[in-house]
């Protein structure tokens, strides 16, 4: 039986580095979200997530969606699938890891090997782009 984590994640990038967060206790980087709470639209889950985890505020006008990925999801049981729909926007604040994460991280293409299966296909989608150095 497959099990899906529906996750709603965020791209910001910045000099052809992709902003990516480790939670406390892990060894392998995320791309900042989570998941959703019920009757929660992909916007708000963004809004909140980031809030909690970043202490910044999204933009909701400039939220624009990028794309969906599914992949096997880090450290769950055999058969668990991560799937990631993916938005860009603007925030307002200053950067800082809060709640369960532990570090932020500016990494570029060449360090894909060191973010879950879920942020190596969008490490790909944006280096094909030419987005992500």
């Amino acid at each position: 039986m497959t099990t899906s984590i529906d996750k709603i994640a965020w791209i910001c990038l910045s000099e052809g580095r992709l902003l990516c967060a480790r939670s406390k206790g892990n060894n392998i980087y995320y791309l900042p979200g989570g998941k959703r709470e019920p009757g929660e639209s992909d916007a708000d889950t963004l809004l909140r997530e980031i809030e909690e985890e970043l202490s910044v505020r999204i933009r909701p006008e400039t939220v624009f969606y990028i794309g969906t990925f599914e992949a096997k999801a880090h450290g769950k049981t055999e058969g668990t699938k991560v799937k990631m729909a993916c938005y860009s926007a603007a925030f307002e604040g200053q950067l800082q890891p809060a709640s369960e994460i532990e570090e932020l991280a500016w990494l570029t293409y060449d360090e894909r090997d060191h973010v879950s299966a879920a942020a190596q296909m969008v490490f790909d989608h944006l280096h094909e782009l030419g987005r992500l150095s």
